[in-house]
């Protein structure tokens, strides 16, 4: 799929989860070997039309998550490329003994796919929030965990799934008409950062649908003479250690995940590795079960908006 700026407008138009469905189906086409498997979510996975342009490459397992990671796991073994699609926390928590056992015990090459990630299933509540799956996934050996900030950025994460052997979990976060990081061609490898901004007084790193509040809130800040260097952390296993540096006064994260478990801990647990003296902000969802409302309102309530990610670095201070 050519990446354009037509493109990437109308695939930020769509969402995280048809842009996926459209991903999916030019995949198939390219490669036979390629399969799409939901637990009874195939329209909720972006993939209506694949279901019938590409009814042979479309599995539906009915509602048994469980059992869906077992047929993928079954389908790898037998050479194929499996694409599991389902409702984060059902596909993470869940599941976690087989994606345990097939993916990273046996290490089977199956491309798990977390539909509404974070906080974008809004009023459906608790129950369909993936506010742990990070955690979760980050603890399973073996398991790369991609994390698209855009859709974009999703179409490569798809495809990179498709040429990599062994294990991958895509995180989407973020709802139709998201907006856009990318929309010319970039680089993407898995485990390699993108900087999208250069700044020498603080680090930035963001993930999922945090990179663009992060990027706005670079721009905030840069009108109070601070400079931020912004990075797309779409990759949070194996992470880039290479982005972090002793010469930042301050890093901040900014992920739509537990504070616990997810970008925050991974990036704490490297900074102290490598005795970073600097200041530390890590903003991201509580530890606690939320309030449900809109999409909006949770990023505004929960401090997730730009406006919220700058204010919080004036308030501490360089």
């Amino acid at each position: 799929m050519e990446l354009s700026k037509k493109n990437a407008k109308i695939w930020s138009r769509m969402g995280p989860r048809a842009t996926y469905g459209l991903a999916m189906l030019d995949l198939i086409e390219k490669n036979d070997k390629v399969y799409a498997l939901s637990a009874d979510l195939g329209a909720s996975s972006g993939l209506t039309r694949l279901m019938t342009e590409s009814k042979d490459h479309y599995i539906n397992v009915g509602i048994a998550e469980q059992n869906l990671i077992g047929v993928a796991a079954g389908l790898a073994k037998e050479g194929l490329i499996p694409f599991a699609s389902s409702f984060a926390p059902f596909i993470s928590h869940r599941c976690e003994d087989q994606v345990r056992m097939n993916l990273g015990y046996m290490h089977l090459n199956v491309k798990i796919v977390a539909l509404g990630s974070g906080i974008s299933m809004s009023i459906l509540g608790n129950s369909h929030y993936g506010l742990m799956d990070v955690a979760v996934m980050n603890a399973i050996p073996g398991v790369v965990i991609l994390s698209p900030s855009d859709c974009a950025q999703l179409v490569l994460c798809i495809e990179a799934a498709a040429n990599y052997t062994g294990p991958v979990y895509i995180r989407m976060t973020g709802e139709p008409s998201m907006p856009r990081v990318y929309e010319e061609e970039f680089p993407f490898e898995i485990g390699r950062a993108n900087q999208l901004r250069e700044g020498d007084d603080i680090l930035i790193i963001a993930t999922g649908s945090m990179v663009y509040s992060a990027l706005k809130a670079a721009d905030i800040l840069s009108e109070k003479n601070i400079e931020a260097n912004v990075v797309d952390m779409h990759t949070l296993k194996p992470i880039d250690k290479s982005v972090l540096s002793n010469k930042y006064k301050m890093l901040v994260t900014v992920e739509e995940h537990s504070i616990i478990g997810g970008l925050a801990s991974i990036i704490n647990s490297e900074i102290v590795k490598m005795g970073y003296k600097g200041k530390v902000i890590n903003i991201a969802l509580p530890d606690d079960f939320l309030i449900a409302g809109t999409y909006k309102y949770m990023l505004e309530k929960y401090g997730l908006t730009a406006d919220a990610i700058a204010e919080r670095i004036l308030d501490v201070g360089i």
